[in-house]
């Protein structure tokens, strides 16, 4: 059913409810206004946090893969698979927690699964084989998938329309500082000591957050609106979520996306400092310039664009500067133009990271505009596809061996097209009217 016919006097009683925002009795309609802007500062720094995690779990991480592979004395190819089993298990894991948030709440949920992850963490520091650190990866993920679901759902159930456009730019600022200094942290990390520290400091980051979680972030689920079904029911929902076209071509637009730019974070440890010699601090600093790029471009999404421009203009700019960004790659990395060096590829996947701020936002916000009744399951759905996408192509990237950067740049073309081909044959953005938006497409 759409939004369209909540008024607006119930969506202001609703989200005052579940920010916990004190009630109107409270003297004057200043202080009522101040307390709901620290409680929208409050969810937003929480959410902020949850989706920052990922990017931490897996950005620290990057600077020490080569020195993964000498202490364990594993192949590249088989230490890159500690990165796909996280992704998997956070793909896997989104689709347990999502339901769950739908049926018990988001609350419960999320603080069991970030127990767990920080559990996992802390043994992932003491994995003495590289068998060992993939399976611990994998338990890592599954329990960190409950921050990225939730995170998502809690946006669906306090947001619409171009609010939640903007709000989700919002989060990507936030989230978006993570990757910025996760692998300046990595590899000041690895200065002193060696890759288990990282995950030390991922255990405490891990555990200042589930206290974060515990005491400031509260229940956006009324149990009025809680489904009430078991293992079938949410089954039956995802299974009507695929079924609207415009849904699923947003979701799998979007998981194409991001395995383009997955195949970056994968890669890039190698292509930087094992083809073109960079040390772990260069890189650490050109992966947080391209993660500034990505944020930028999110807050001019958000702050700029959003409501003057309609988000799928956006997102097909956004797509179309992504796919044009990877064909150079190739290009490049593929000798074409000869022996370019570190600064034009550096330029190129630089261009690509920061289109990425247009894409991921708009992709989210669209799907998650046509279903309010199920946005755990709907927000399931769309984690799980990127994170299985992007994890079919973290290993692709390094199947040449660690001398060449085109697998990387090949998976990034090939991912590119398709998400503007999806984007097209299944969206169809020119048919999308002004005020049909929210309403779930047939056929």
């Amino acid at each position: 059913m759409p939004d369209s016919g909540v008024s607006r006097a119930q969506q202001e009683r609703h989200e005052e409810h579940t920010v916990h925002v004190p009630p109107p009795t409270l003297p004057g309609a200043a202080t009522v206004t101040a307390a709901a802007r620290r409680a929208g500062l409050l969810v937003t720094l929480v959410l902020g946090g949850l989706t920052a995690l990922p990017p931490l779990s897996m950005d620290m991480y990057l600077p020490a893969l080569p020195a993964v592979t000498d202490s364990l004395h594993a192949p590249a190819s088989t230490v890159q698979l500690t990165l796909t089993a996280c992704l998997t298990g956070m793909a896997l894991g989104q689709l347990v927690v999502g339901p769950m948030s739908d049926r018990w709440g988001r609350r419960k949920p999320l603080l069991l699964g970030m127990i767990v992850y920080v559990i996992a963490t802390a043994i992932c520091a003491f994995a003495p084989s590289a068998e060992l650190l993939i399976g611990f990866r994998l338990l890592q993920g599954l329990a960190g998938a409950a921050g990225i679901v939730i995170s998502r759902a809690v946006v669906r159930d306090l947001y619409d329309g171009d609010e939640m456009a903007r709000f989700f730019s919002t989060l990507m600022l936030i989230s978006g500082v993570a990757p910025v200094i996760a692998p300046v942290i990595g590899g000041q990390v690895l200065r002193f000591t060696d890759w288990r520290g990282i995950f030390a400091v991922l255990t405490v980051v891990g555990v200042l957050l589930t206290l974060v979680v515990w005491k400031w972030l509260h229940e956006t689920l009324p149990e009025s609106q809680r489904h009430t079904g078991g293992v079938g029911d949410a089954l039956r929902t995802m299974r009507g979520l695929l079924a609207d076209r415009v849904f699923t071509g947003y979701m799998v637009a979007g998981s194409l996306a991001f395995a383009a730019l997955f195949a970056y974070v994968a890669a890039s440890p190698f292509v930087v400092q094992e083809i073109y010699g960079a040390s772990p601090q260069t890189f650490s600093l050109l992966f947080g310039i391209n993660s500034i790029g990505l944020i930028a471009v999110g807050q001019i999404n958000g702050k700029i664009l959003v409501g003057r421009v309609s988000l799928d203009k956006a997102l097909g700019f956004g797509l179309a500067v992504i796919s044009l960004a990877a064909i150079a790659l190739l290009l490049m990395t593929s000798g074409v133009f000869g022996d370019v060096g570190l600064l034009p590829v550096a330029t190129g996947l630089f261009v690509l990271m920061s289109a990425m701020g247009l894409a991921m936002p708009n992709t989210n916000t669209q799907a998650l505009m046509r279903t309010r009744h199920a946005a755990g399951s709907a927000s399931a759905l769309l984690g799980t596809s990127s994170f299985l996408i992007g994890a079919i192509a973290s290993p692709l990237v390094g199947i040449a061996g660690e001398r060449t950067a085109v697998p990387m740049a090949v998976v990034q073309v090939v991912c590119a097209l398709s998400a503007m081909a999806c984007f097209l044959v299944l969206c169809r953005p020119w048919r999308n009217r002004p005020g049909l938006r929210d309403q779930p497409t047939r056929g």
